[in-house]
């Protein structure tokens, strides 16, 4: 089965050379190119592409709005934004708004390739340890939360299951995980899991955000 690509930048160049890497794969295919954010949404709702690669910096409408009414539009497509070192203060912005990862302009081609494979899977593409260079990062220069409150999806969670989001929102492994709590990674996996589908996320980049945002995690990681 192939994989449907919808291109987002406003650069055509960098679309050309996104092209050429995705369309020498057998199960990629490049279905559009967009060069704002307007065209983004109405090119994902045309075209429904499985994965979209978003710039950020665009004329029109920005990335990190488009993405937002994407997903907020209910398109199955997920969302793969594009950051450069320089303007990673956009990377929790696009997190929030349901971006389903985020990849580095300058991204070598197979690892361009393996995550735009994963996340058409249903994974994100931002590891545990870049997670918590996202915290790192961004949540120390973030508004403060507020006071701690408890969210009504909070009281489905096991004791457990409360363990691994705390583990989880730190930008945690699995093995991290399963070590510090003494269990096997397959049950840890299990957790995040159950985890996902109680609170409604997609991914663990969501868990960070849903965590950060209801006042779970501190803005400096342990």
């Amino acid at each position: 089965m192939s994989v449907s690509v919808l291109l987002v930048d406003d650069q055509p160049l960098l679309c050309l050379g996104f092209r050429l890497v995705l369309e020498a794969q057998p199960d990629l295919r490049v279905v559009g190119e967009a060069g704002n954010g307007e065209q983004a949404i109405a090119m994902t709702r045309a075209l429904d592409p499985d994965v979209v690669l978003m710039d950020v910096r665009m004329p029109v409408l920005d990335g990190i709005e488009a993405t937002r009414r994407i997903v907020a539009s209910g398109a199955r497509a997920r969302v793969l934004v594009l950051t450069t070192f320089d303007l990673d203060e956009y990377v929790y912005a696009a997190l929030r708004a349901g971006a389903s990862g985020f990849l580095l302009k300058d991204v070598p081609p197979n690892d361009l390739v393996t995550a735009i494979r994963s996340v058409a899977g249903g994974h994100a593409v931002v590891a545990p340890a870049v997670t918590r260079r996202l915290l790192d990062t961004f949540l120390p220069h973030l508004p403060a939360p507020g006071p701690a409150r408890t969210p009504p999806a909070l009281d489905t969670l096991t004791g457990r299951e409360r363990e691994v989001l705390t583990h989880v929102a730190r930008g945690s492994s699995n093995a991290e995980i399963a070590a510090a709590l003494h269990l096997s990674e397959a049950t840890v996996k299990v957790h995040v899991g159950r985890l996902l589908a109680k609170l409604s996320l997609r991914d663990r980049v969501q868990i960070v955000v849903y965590a950060y945002e209801n006042g779970l995690t501190p803005p400096h990681p342990a």
